[in-house]
């Protein structure tokens, strides 16, 4: 495995890559979900590229990117157990200048759910995927259905900017007891943890009432919200929307999508069905 931390070091070994290539963006702090894109990027494609990169743009001001989890030298071993081809992990100035140009999310989309939340993050986001699949020029690339609102405007942002990429939606890994795996979960406390298993919790309500045939978006939500607010310090949103995220009043089997934001002391936390 070769890792490279700026353009032009990478861009000499990627132009060698003669094949699919299969790309997977992170923010670093490796845990199985990331771990479960590898292994998939790996299995359909002839080369695997990852980055590893806390990008600045998509925090908010009072958010935890200085103590964002960072852990480099087991980040490489993971890639390279992994059978990862080449690792990006390049710094701060050699992806932006001073004066950027700028892309913005959706008007809507972009500004409902965690957009509406954390405003301008998902320009954030978009900014930088744009900028990596620009440098990757990957076949296929890969994203965890756990950020299902970033996956779906990054979907948007590859037909709508043209990108010959495929996007791939790749499942939620959960820990044993249901948490979604998250880089932010070490944030947790014992008693956090134990009371951030509300989310998935009122997940599996919400799964149970549908598999019932009980489709009303405002029954399912408000026996969700009963779950939560007996474990959640603040719960941000529980949220009905199609696969377009249109919000629903009733639940449309095979174009659902069931969320959940809170935070569980100071961590915030999301979750997701898709239904």
């Amino acid at each position: 495995m070769v890792v490279a931390r700026d353009y032009k070091s990478f861009k000499n070994y990627r132009n060698k890559f003669n094949g699919k290539v299969g790309f997977v963006p992170t923010m670093g702090a490796l845990h199985e979900g990331h771990i479960s894109l590898i292994k998939r990027a790996r299995e359909e494609n002839d080369f695997v590229i990852v980055s590893i990169f806390v990008n600045p743009t998509q925090f908010l001001e009072g958010e935890d990117l200085d103590k964002y989890p960072r852990r480099e030298e087991a980040d490489i071993e993971i890639c390279k157990r992994a059978g990862v081809d080449l690792l990006f992990m390049p710094t701060i100035d050699s992806i932006y200048n001073k004066d950027e140009l700028r892309i913005e999310a959706p008007k809507i989309r972009g500004f409902i759910l965690e957009g509406a939340k954390r405003p301008g993050h998902f320009d954030g986001v978009l900014q930088v995927v744009m900028k990596l699949f620009n440098i990757t020029r990957p076949t296929n690339a890969y994203f965890g259905k756990k950020d299902a609102q970033q996956l779906a405007l990054i979907t948007q942002m590859a037909k709508d900017y043209f990108f010959d990429i495929n996007i791939v939606p790749c499942e939620i890994v959960r820990d044993s007891d249901g948490l979604a795996l998250s880089s932010r979960n070490v944030y947790l406390s014992k008693n956090e943890r134990k009371r951030a298993l509300s989310l998935s919790q009122s997940l599996k309500e919400a799964s149970m009432l549908i598999s019932k045939g009980i489709l009303d978006a405002d029954t399912i939500k408000k026996s969700m919200e009963d779950i939560l607010l007996k474990s959640v310090d603040k719960l941000d949103y529980v949220a009905i929307v199609d696969r377009e995220f249109n919000e629903l009043e009733k639940v449309e089997v095979g174009n659902t999508i069931v969320l959940v934001a809170a935070f569980v002391g100071k961590t915030r936390l999301i979750d997701n069905i898709w239904v």
